[in-house]
């Protein structure tokens, strides 16, 4: 999902054309070591956290890496995003998937997603999956967890990758200290681009979004080199993965730190 959807749900038109999509997008984002280690350690969760065969959504699918991956593996997956020319190397590097039935795709605008769209299947998910931070691109977070709330099971669960704010490098930018009280005392600032326009939030502001329908139970660090203490992970990796569960639910989760 490489668009930036604003308050009113249309696509900043832009910056669309500015960001990678489809097959560049694909060949960047396996190429790179750490995004590598960043998608193996959000698979290893997800598996821990629902039982095999278990249906999960993909929201901010991009290329079907992830949908691919868990169809193989038996899950259930049906996935969305809102770029079309995501969805079209998706059609591609998913036909096999997608023609048996193992895979569906949602073509639906955003605003068709998030106002009236059922489950394709006609059956709700055990869990949502964000990977490599669609959240980060959405202004009305609170209209999509209500949208999650709808497609998921009583029981269901939410798996974000997000954006980590206080990420080291990103800590080295004069640019970063300058939007740094915006952050602290809004809990989010809004970078516009030029190659990726999102927001920044804390931790603290997603947890707010998600209510009354989630609450976080939990926030892990992404993906870390060995040797750096535990302590110092959730400093030193780009993404965070933030599990919420539904406020109704009682199932508590027992899951070790993914590294």
């Amino acid at each position: 999902m490489s668009k930036i959807l604003t308050d009113a749900s249309q696509t900043d038109t832009r910056y669309v054309e500015r960001t990678l999509a489809g097959a560049e997008y694909f060949e960047y984002i396996t190429a790179v070591e750490s995004d590598r280690r960043a998608r193996a350690a959000f698979q290893d969760l997800v598996a821990r956290i629902v039982p095999p065969g278990a249906a999960l959504f993909d929201f901010g699918a991009g290329a079907g890496i992830d949908a691919r991956f868990f169809a193989e593996r038996g899950f259930t997956v049906e996935a969305y995003d809102s770029d079309p020319r995501m969805r079209d190397f998706f059609a591609l590097y998913c036909s096999d998937l997608l023609e048996s039935g193992r895979v569906v795709l949602d073509a639906s605008s955003y605003r068709e997603f998030v106002t009236s769209r059922p489950a394709m299947r006609g059956r709700r998910f055990d869990l949502v999956i964000c990977n490599f931070a669609p959240l980060n691109l959405i202004d009305d977070l609170e209209e999509l967890f209500a949208k999650f709330a709808a497609l998921t099971a009583p029981d269901g669960r939410i798996l974000a990758s997000i954006l980590n704010p206080y990420f080291i490098d990103d800590l080295k930018s004069k640019s970063w200290w300058r939007r740094a009280p915006r952050l602290w005392r809004r809990g989010h600032y809004f970078l516009p681009g030029p190659q990726a326009p999102h927001h920044r939030r804390r931790v603290g502001n997603f947890a707010a979004l998600s209510a009354p329908h989630f609450r976080l139970a939990r926030a892990f660090p992404g993906s870390s080199s060995g040797g750096v203490l535990a302590r110092l992970q959730y400093f030193t990796c780009r993404y965070l993965f933030l599990l919420f569960e539904k406020t109704a639910a009682r199932n508590k989760s027992d899951i070790k730190c993914a590294g």
